[in-house]
């Protein structure tokens, strides 16, 4: 990084934070584009693809399991910002990955923001049906469909890591990962925005609301006329309460900082 960056220079309030978007099941990093073409250029957005999803390979040694994972990103959530402050932003399962991962970052996690993510509830047929479901698409999943031309926007679950998919959507649903979340959730010790579509059947507004109840300080926001994929279905919608919730957690966006760190741009400027 250079010197005089105004994105690692001052006290941490003085600071705008990375949002590390984290997307869901068989999905990949691309999710989160419209959101974060909205966010910007306010607020800096980094969408990886979890490995063994999208294009990213899954080490040897990283475990299909919630625990693992969350290790994993809040290390490659480290290495890709240094001290900066880090905001955690996660779709579906990948609200799971960020609630684990918090415990990893200690001062430098800023706050937490779940889109159509919530559960601590467990329910044994539901989630089997869910498991068997997710087995079964795996089993018999087009992979050819993903060398096609044109079909870039359906590849991400076509060439998910087997194990990876199944490990983890193993992990998520089993009775001691489901009834740990609460406790996760109650332990974060940064402000949480947890949103949710009306309309959302996979992720039902009760669930989230449960969810995020376990949380101290917490505010839930309720898009109606929306399902699971707000980021994509409603990207200004969403982009507007991310922005305005930040801005009240006092923290800056890169336009206001810019403008309160004069000598920082100045330095920059001369190196």
């Amino acid at each position: 990084m250079q010197a005089g960056d105004p994105s690692t220079t001052g006290s941490p309030l003085e600071r705008s934070p990375l949002l590390v978007c984290v997307h869901g099941w068989l999905l990949s990093g691309r999710l989160w584009q419209p959101l974060t073409d909205a966010l910007s250029p306010d607020w800096e957005c980094w969408s990886p693809d979890l490995p063994g999803f999208g294009n990213e390979p899954r080490p040897r040694g990283l475990q299909p399991s919630l625990a693992s994972y969350g290790r994993w990103l809040a290390e490659a959530a480290r290495e890709r910002t240094g001290e900066r402050p880090l905001v955690l932003m996660g779709h579906s399962l990948g609200g799971s990955l960020v609630v684990h991962a918090a415990p990893h970052l200690g001062e430098q996690l800023a706050g937490i923001v779940q889109v159509a993510s919530g559960g601590g509830v467990f329910q044994p047929r539901p989630f089997r049906m869910v498991r068997r479901g997710g087995a079964a698409f795996l089993r018999w999943r087009p992979g050819w469909l993903a060398q096609l031309p044109g079909t870039e926007a359906i590849r991400s679950p076509l060439v998910a890591e087997l194990r990876a998919a199944r490990g983890l959507l193993a992990s998520s649903m089993q009775r001691g990962a489901v009834r740990q979340l609460p406790g996760l959730v109650a332990q974060l010790e940064v402000p949480s925005l947890w949103v949710v579509g009306s309309r959302d059947t996979v992720m039902e507004p009760r669930y989230v609301r449960h969810l995020a109840g376990y949380s101290p300080e917490h505010q839930v926001e309720v898009l109606e006329g929306e399902g699971h994929l707000p980021m994509r279905t409603a990207h200004d919608a969403l982009a507007a309460l991310i922005s305005t919730w930040l801005r009240e957690q006092g923290w800056p966006n890169r336009s206001a900082q810019s403008l309160a760190s004069p000598r920082s741009w100045s330095s920059a400027n001369c190196a």
